[in-house]
């Protein structure tokens, strides 16, 4: 029986989940959203919510340990002086887990997990730019002068 034993284990070793656990974290840091299986979200929310918690001090000795778990300095930067401030007013609940469709492969359960509040200046990726609109729109002039579409 596993008494008191916290975690998955995910069928990895220790250091494959490690390896695992940081890049969806440097992932989630880097571009503040990620799909991926349910199972491995939520275990990235408990550890993600956990260091951002740690990245409002954002203290050298703070800057050290996220440093210390998260190779890339970039992205622990980004952690500590941009994500971290922004949810200076925010006790807890940082990140937020939305069950998507499964996969199609496996029939695996996927999940979007994404920071509650996002970069305000990003902008939509669910839309094509103004260059790309008549992009699309000439592409579909000549398809349908071609006949193509009807």
């Amino acid at each position: 029986m596993r008494h008191q034993i916290k975690g998955k284990k995910l069928n990895r070793n220790t250091s494959q989940r490690k390896a695992l656990f940081r890049n969806l974290l440097q992932a989630l840091f880097l571009h503040e959203e990620i799909k991926t299986t349910l199972a491995k979200a939520k275990v990235v929310k408990k550890i993600a919510d956990k260091l951002i918690s740690k990245s409002k001090n954002g203290s050298l000795s703070i800057r050290r340990q996220i440093l210390a778990f998260l190779p890339d300095k970039k992205i622990a930067h980004k952690l500590i002086d941009d994500i971290g401030p922004r949810f200076k007013e925010r006790k807890s609940g940082f990140t937020k887990l939305v069950r998507t469709n499964r996969r199609k492969g496996d029939n695996v359960i996927m999940a979007k997990i994404e920071l509650i509040e996002k970069k305000k200046n990003q902008p939509k990726t669910d839309r094509p730019l103004d260059g790309n609109k008549k992009k699309i729109q000439k592409k579909a002039k000549r398809k349908l002068r071609r006949g193509f579409l009807k």
